[in-house]
């Protein structure tokens, strides 16, 4: 009995061993399939979202339709696997993808995990308003922020005396805006602009708080320095010949 078992976690330890692990796909592997796996969001207006047919469609989507135009030679070699917020840089660490384009800021803490193209885009953090009585940041006795957020430190050192109330999604802000038990939501600039191109109630209040610079997330490792090379060359020609910028305004976020 005790053979037999022995053997059965020889052989449990054997498979473990063999298995073969998820890996982010290198250069000569995207180019031997022909098509890039990028992971995108899908209910972040106007960066990534589904629109009335279901189709993905925003400045993040072109982007990588356009990424896979430029590596590729065409624009529909491309995967777009939705993610949420929390398994962005997951899905990149594990191979699930082989990019992320997905409103990631560029951060030195995030460096340590994967490696970062050149910048896309500059956002900042902003604050929104609702209540017709909130007309400067003067008037504001209380802001809500998500919880964990780097917006959190922006806010502390801007309104050192104002209370936050911190809220686990973009839906509780919303909601909480709604409702008057916040003046206003400090929030991604992207973010919000989104939130004008669905209800004009929403109002911007005062100056950009902080820059933040949005970038294309991709493995650490020397096996991904020529994808990386490559997206950095396409980045840089779409900003030279406007592309980015016409895409931009396209889309609102100008």
């Amino acid at each position: 009995m005790q053979l037999q078992r022995f053997i059965s976690l020889i052989g449990i330890l054997s498979l473990t061993l063999t298995a073969p692990v998820a890996q982010a796909a290198e250069w000569s592997e995207i180019r031997r399939r022909e098509h890039l796996v990028v992971a995108v969001k899908e209910h972040l207006k106007p960066l990534g979202f589904r629109d009335q047919q279901g189709q993905l469609q925003g400045f993040e989507i072109d982007l990588a339709r356009q990424l896979a135009q430029d590596l590729l030679g065409d624009s529909t070699a491309v995967v777009l696997k939705p993610v949420m917020n929390q398994d962005r840089l997951t899905a990149v660490v594990d191979g699930e993808v082989d990019v992320a384009i997905a409103n990631l800021t560029l951060t030195e803490n995030r460096r340590r995990i994967v490696n970062f193209s050149v910048p896309y885009y500059n956002s900042a953090t902003r604050l929104v308003t609702r209540p017709s009585s909130i007309r400067t940041i003067h008037d504001l006795k209380s802001i809500a922020v998500l919880q964990h957020s780097h917006n959190i430190a922006v806010l502390r050192s801007a309104f050192p005396t104002t209370q936050l109330i911190g809220v686990k999604t973009y839906q509780d802000a919303i909601a909480s805006l709604k409702a008057e038990q916040a003046d206003a939501f400090a929030g991604d600039q992207a973010v919000l602009i989104g939130w004008q191109q669905d209800d004009s109630t929403y109002r911007m209040l005062g100056q950009p708080l902080a820059r933040r610079s949005l970038a294309i997330a991709l493995p650490k490792g020397l096996q991904y320095k020529s994808l990386l090379e490559k997206i950095n060359q396409s980045l840089e020609k779409l900003s030279q010949t406007g592309w980015l910028e016409q895409r931009q305004q396209y889309w609102g976020l100008e």
